[in-house]
């Protein structure tokens, strides 16, 4: 019994590994990083959203999150490691921050291919 355990054991590893492709990995982390996800501001493809309009002092305003899928990286990353206004710092791990990327960015490498 122990001989078999340890010979299915590397086996369960590799399936649990590959389970889901990494584009799906990072679309179900752009949906819910740590319990409210970016798309909820930044829209389904990192595009901006509008999250609310309101009036101050009876002026109308708006709240919007902005776009976040024409950042270069460096900037991305640093955005996700540092506290700005209302977005909230996740404590990413940087194969999280590339997973992210990685979706935001899934759509340049088609327009590269095509041209």
């Amino acid at each position: 019994m122990k001989y078999i355990l340890f010979l299915l054991t590397p086996l369960s590893l590799f399936a649990i590994a590959s389970f889901i492709t990494p584009m799906e990995y990072a679309s179900q982390l752009y949906k819910n990083p740590r319990g409210i996800g970016c798309n909820k501001c930044h829209g389904e493809y990192g595009e901006g959203k509008l999250i609310a309009k309101y009036k101050h002092k009876g002026v109308e305003k708006s709240f919007r999150g902005s776009r976040i899928n024409t950042l270069k990286y460096s900037k991305f990353y640093k955005a996700l490691n540092r506290r700005k206004n209302v977005m909230p710092r996740y404590f990413l791990t940087n194969k999280e921050i590339k997973a992210l990327y990685l979706y935001l960015h899934k759509h340049d490498n088609k327009e590269a291919n095509k041209k």
